[in-house]
């Protein structure tokens, strides 16, 4: 198959809806606003003014969950401005979509009303479907009537890169001539509950969507949509402590970069998970080691919090804003880690600014 582009993105983050909003302040940062939801956090990273019905309309959004209404919103800015939708052949379009474990809000809220309740099938079944984990993914196709591949990936923090190379994949074999790859995370009372039981207690938590449109250079040229980035790569690996993530994600950026016939020194630009503790502390080493210092480092977790599942695919938009002021054909370089033992990087080349 010919080279695999992005050629659309969109956002929806704590800087508001769209690419636009998102690239010009990801690189000045901003600060968390106060919440009266957020359980043991009083400030998050939240989108400003995101409400569901409005944004979306009342009648068919009944009991659809954040996560999802977040979702929805994400996929349908990238189809309204880069087209990429069914057309003619519904069947040709996918999306795979990365979350965490989908709507911990409503999953939480759902089996709480079975057991308080006076039998434990005295539930709301419109409720039922935002506690499974493909929701936002299906919502999201049915929506825009996309009928190609739908998938649901989780992963952690490596989320968004997995989505990609899961998307990578099913165009590769020609499972449909276009998809929608990104990923999906929401805040909520009980994800923040879930953080500071876990020990997170100082960093705030974040929520957003990144969205992209992916498939091959040929079939963007024949619609009319420039490529903005061409796709590489991607390779993952596991790790039993998180004293060895760094050699870990090292070997992982060197095996890829061998593999792309790629040299390690002409790699402009990388974008970290920034992970807190000695998990960052590791994925910076495991990247110093296998490419160097030199590399502009992108930050986006002081800008957005700690957006878990959907951090990485924040991580490749902050690339792409990024890419713009960049020379065409530099070489970026996203990586991850999470604490249930993975990391995972992906390799970009830059296009042309359109």
């Amino acid at each position: 198959m010919d080279e695999l582009v992005m050629s659309g993105w969109s956002v929806a983050s704590p800087f508001g809806l769209g690419a636009g909003p998102f690239a010009a302040g990801i690189g000045t940062g901003r600060q968390p606003s106060p919440v009266t939801d957020g359980g043991p956090f009083d400030r998050a990273y939240v989108i400003p003014g995101f409400d569901i019905p409005p944004k979306l309309g009342g009648k068919s959004t009944r009991g659809m969950d954040r996560a999802t209404g977040i979702a929805v919103t994400g996929v349908g800015m990238l189809l309204e401005e880069y087209g990429g939708g069914p057309g003619d052949h519904p069947e040709r379009v996918g999306l795979v979509l990365g979350t965490g474990s989908g709507s911990v809000q409503s999953i939480v809220d759902f089996t709480r009303d079975s057991m308080v309740g006076e039998r434990p099938y005295d539930v709301d079944p419109a409720r039922f479907p935002n506690t499974v984990m493909n929701r936002a993914a299906g919502q999201s196709a049915i929506w825009y009537g996309l009928k190609g591949p739908n998938a649901t990936v989780a992963g952690g923090a490596v989320t968004g890169l997995l989505a990609l190379n899961y998307a990578s994949r099913l165009l590769r074999r020609g499972r449909c001539e276009t998809i929608l790859c990104g990923a999906v995370e929401e805040f909520s009372e009980h994800r923040g509950w879930l953080a500071w039981h876990s020990g997170q207690r100082s960093e705030p938590l974040g929520e957003g969507c990144a969205i992209f449109l992916l498939e091959s250079r040929e079939n963007a040229v024949r619609s009319g949509r420039t490529p903005l980035a061409t796709v590489l790569g991607s390779r993952f690996a596991a790790f039993g402590h998180q004293e060895e993530a760094g050699r870990r994600l090292s070997e992982c950026v060197t095996g890829l970069l061998t593999r792309c016939d790629l040299d390690p020194a002409d790699v402009r630009m990388v974008a970290t998970s920034e992970t807190t503790g000695t998990l960052g502390e590791q994925e910076s080493a495991g990247v110093t080691d296998a490419i160097g210092g030199a590399a502009v480092r992108l930050r986006c977790r002081e800008a957005l919090g700690d957006t878990a599942a959907a951090s990485a695919a924040f991580q490749l938009a902050a690339t792409l804003a990024a890419g713009r002021d960049e020379p065409a054909g530099s070489l970026a370089l996203v990586t991850s880690v999470d604490c249930g033992g993975v990391v995972g990087c992906t390799a970009l080349r830059l296009e042309p600014c359109p």
